[in-house]
């Protein structure tokens, strides 16, 4: 038994993060999950959200993920993530200026496939401001 999680964040490009952690919660398309040491194997796909890694009792670092799989095998949680952006690096007004600019796409759109684009990049929009207050965003 291990007291620790191997947590790996893979892009499509390359390794983002290999380390070892306390645990690991992450957005699951029914919850979030929250990975301990010796925890059973799963697959399960991400929905937008944070990642949040815990060294001890406290978060360490949190990462905003789009979409994505995570995969658990005993004391490892590998994440396959489409997008992942440290919320550090996340900055509230253009997020919120993004927001209006998409509201108003969303409003002017010409066809239905425009506005389920513009609808699909609000609601990403809106996941990565949740990111950043903590808040609920509707």
């Amino acid at each position: 038994m291990s007291d620790k999680v191997q947590f790996e964040l893979v892009s499509p490009e390359r390794l983002l993060s290999s380390e070892l952690v306390d645990m690991v919660v992450v957005p699951g398309s029914e919850g979030y999950l929250g990975v301990l040491p010796d925890m059973s194997p799963l697959i399960a796909t991400l929905q937008p959200g944070t990642i949040d890694i815990y060294k001890g009792t406290e978060i360490q670092r949190r990462i905003f993920v789009a979409g994505g799989f995570v995969e658990v095998s005993n004391s490892k949680c590998t994440v396959l993530a489409e997008t992942a952006i440290d919320v550090a690096q996340l900055h509230r007004a253009n997020i919120e200026q993004e927001i209006k600019d998409l509201n108003e796409d969303v409003a002017d759109a010409k066809s239905d496939d425009e506005r389920a684009k513009a609808e699909a990049a609000l609601l990403l929009a809106k996941a990565r401001l949740q990111a950043v207050t903590g808040e609920l965003v509707v």
